[in-house]
């Protein structure tokens, strides 16, 4: 069955890389904003009975959902016979439980909606914690992929004696992986949180202060976590680290107040478009399409 590849407005360059290295067809599509904002849809390609892998970024979901919602309505209408999107971000995964009462569990409002117009998702490094795997909330086929390969490899290739370091508990999954492909020791800092821009950290007991740290996470959104790790590193005479990120979700003021707090560089997988941007996953996701 044949496969054709579309993508919502600020996708293009990835699906059209994506498209040229599985050698399959681009659709046609008019997805625009009409002067009021309702948004606008026409598809012009002929996607009857074929696959579709639809690409979409889906950081900052609110601004974007409805024209993903819209798109898939309409491929179905016309006969599509399978909808895979390629969400290399997946949103709506940090709100996973309820911890006051009337809090809505967005993670699994989100999954339920996004499962009725989708019939398979591909995604990278998710942010599971209290939920242990996608399909405890997605009631269609999920293929999550993970970048602690490429991420290691970044490392291996860009970094002299590194010492890989997660700022808090919840980083220790990906912190093991890229360690572990890296052949690099690490370490954990435990953390706790007071507020969405408030937090304090502890450093374990390092004696080696020559190696090179190395901050890796799945999301880098404010930086502040990174940026109580980084005060206590340099306190204790430590080179200034590398923090890396799966998923750059920050502005460009917490980038800039990362930087100031003493970061060497900021490196980021292209999950999300974003000028830290180093480490390539479009071989990644091409592994998750070829099993559509």
């Amino acid at each position: 069955m044949s496969k054709i590849i579309f993508a919502l407005p600020q996708n293009n360059a990835l699906a059209i890389t994506l498209a040229d290295k599985l050698k399959v067809e681009i659709g046609l599509a008019d997805i625009r904003n009409f002067p009021d904002g309702e948004t606008y849809i026409r598809i012009d390609s002929d996607v009857k009975d074929k696959i579709i892998i639809l690409v979409f970024h889906l950081d900052h979901p609110n601004n974007h959902f409805l024209s993903l919602i819209f798109l898939t309505a309409e491929l179905k209408k016309l006969g599509a016979k399978k909808i895979c999107l390629v969400a290399p971000y997946l949103p709506y995964m940090r709100q996973d439980t309820q911890f006051k009462p009337g809090e809505a569990v967005t993670a699994i409002l989100f999954a339920k909606l996004l499962s009725s117009y989708i019939d398979e998702l591909i995604t990278i490094d998710p942010h599971l914690h209290r939920i242990k795997n996608l399909s405890e909330i997605y009631s269609v086929p999920t293929i999550l992929l993970h970048a602690t390969k490429p991420i290691a490899e970044w490392i291996k290739n860009n970094v002299k004696n590194p010492l890989i370091i997660g700022p808090d508990e919840e980083s220790t999954q990906w912190v093991e992986a890229v360690a572990r492909y890296a052949d690099a020791p690490y370490v954990i800092v435990k953390k706790i949180r007071h507020g969405d821009r408030k937090v304090s950290v502890t450093l374990p007991e390092i004696n080696d202060t020559q190696k090179t740290p190395v901050l890796v996470d799945d999301i880098i959104s404010t930086g502040m976590s990174m940026c109580a790790v980084i005060k206590q590193l340099l306190d204790k005479q430590f080179k200034n680290p590398i923090c890396i990120g799966v998923h750059a979700l920050f502005n460009k003021d917490d980038y800039q107040n990362l930087m100031q707090a003493g970061a060497q560089t900021i490196i980021s997988c292209d999950t999300i478009s974003h000028p830290s941007n180093e480490i390539d996953i479009s071989d990644l996701l091409i592994e998750g399409i070829k099993k559509c």
